[in-house]
C-alpha cells in the first residue's frame, strides 16, 4: 500500500517572477507581470500596430542620425524587478544606458517608454504601468492616443516618486 503526502497549499499571495513569466505560453496575448501579478491583455489590432509601426520608424530614424541610443518595438522584454515584466509599445534607450540592453531583454529602466492606447490597455497604461514606471525610476513615459491624435508627455518628477 503506497502512502500519500498531503502538500499544503501555499499561504499568501502568490507572486509570479520572471522565471514564471518565461513559462507562459506564446497564443498572441501579450503577457506582463505587474509588481507580481499577472496581466494579460489581446495582442494589438492593425490600427494600433500601423500606428506603432509608423512612430517607431520616425523615432528611430531621429535617434540613429543623432546617434541617441537605441530604439525598441514590442514584443521586447523590459525587466524592471524579478516580479515586473513589461511590454510597452515602444522603448528608447539613450546612450547612457545601454548597459541595460542584454540578449535575454533590458534589464533595467529606459530613457523613455510609450504606450499606444487602445480600449483594452487604456486603464492599465493611465494608472499601473503609470505607477510602475514611476517607481521603477524611467524618467519619460508618453501615452499616444491615435484615436484623439494626442500625445501625453510625463517627466520623472525631482522626487522620483511620480510622473
Amino acid at each position: 500500500m503506497s502512502s500519500i503526502s498531503a502538500h499544503s497549499i501555499p499561504q499568501g499571495k502568490i507572486v509570479l517572477t520572471y522565471e514564471d513569466y518565461c513559462e507562459l505560453p506564446n497564443d498572441r496575448n501579450r503577457y506582463e507581470i505587474h509588481d507580481g501579478e499577472l496581466s494579460v491583455t489581446p495582442a494589438p489590432n492593425v490600427k494600433h500596430q500601423r500606428f506603432s509601426s509608423r512612430l517607431h520608424f520616425a523615432l528611430f530614424q531621429h535617434v540613429l542620425a543623432n546617434q541617441l541610443g537605441e530604439v525598441f518595438a514590442a514584443p521586447t522584454d523590459v525587466i524592471l524587478a524579478p516580479t515586473t515584466v513589461v511590454q510597452p509599445d515602444l522603448v528608447f534607450i539613450g546612450s547612457d544606458r545601454r548597459g541595460i540592453v542584454t540578449e535575454r531583454a533590458i534589464e533595467g529602466p529606459p530613457t523613455l517608454v510609450i504606450e499606444i492606447l487602445s480600449a483594452t490597455t487604456r486603464r492599465t497604461d493611465r494608472q499601473t504601468k503609470a505607477q510602475i514606471y514611476a517607481k521603477h525610476g524611467i524618467p519619460h513615459y508618453w501615452l499616444i492616443d491615435p484615436d484623439q491624435q494626442t500625445v501625453e508627455a510625463y517627466k520623472l518628477a525631482a522626487d522620483g516618486r511620480s510622473l
